[in-house]
């Protein structure tokens, strides 16, 4: 009974100092993931513009369903890691440039928008994911920014769409 304690104990510490931790860490957060595929910016925009289709390669996203628009948007809800996440399509535009944004009337943990830009680059195509997002919970914030790192899944997306092209590519930051 007294290992018990001790242990719920220190858990409790623990919890308690990454929320300390994490209230001191910046709410909001911007990282930018780049690649660079043999591929035309036209046969990398259909699969990445391929919203709905994207489950069949990117591992992480179990399911990704259409709704109904909304304020002329198009909404889609993505299950990914176990988390709902309902995503709006701000901007698309073939073959450059798209922007999606975690429905901000959600009420989520966390937040924010992903531009993939996709640029002719010596007969391929350089592919840079931006997420500029937010995270609520200062738990969450402290494993965010010290365990997992902002660039975990922009990275996990661009590794995946390197191999749906038969590829390999090491993301590199900035």
């Amino acid at each position: 009974m007294k290992w018990v304690l001790i242990v719920a104990g220190a858990l409790a510490v623990l919890i308690a100092l990454m929320a300390l931790i994490g209230a001191f860490v910046s709410r909001d957060h911007r990282a930018t993931s780049t690649i660079s595929l043999r591929q035309s910016p036209d046969n990398v925009w259909e699969v990445v513009r391929d919203i709905g289709g994207a489950p069949a390669w990117f591992t992480a996203m179990e399911k990704s369903e259409r709704l109904p628009d909304r304020d002329g948007h198009e909404v889609w809800r993505q299950k990914m890691s176990g988390f709902d996440v309902p995503i709006l399509v701000l901007e698309s535009s073939p073959p450059r440039k798209l922007v999606t944004q975690i429905d901000p009337t959600a009420g989520g943990a966390f937040g924010g928008t992903w531009t993939y830009e996709l640029i002719p680059d010596s007969g391929g195509t350089r592919v840079s994911v931006t997420e500029t997002g937010w995270i609520g919970n200062p738990v969450f914030r402290f494993m965010s920014r010290f365990l997992f790192g902002y660039y975990g899944s922009l990275d996990m997306y661009l590794r995946a769409l390197a191999k749906r092209f038969g590829e390999t590519a090491e993301p590199r930051h900035s």
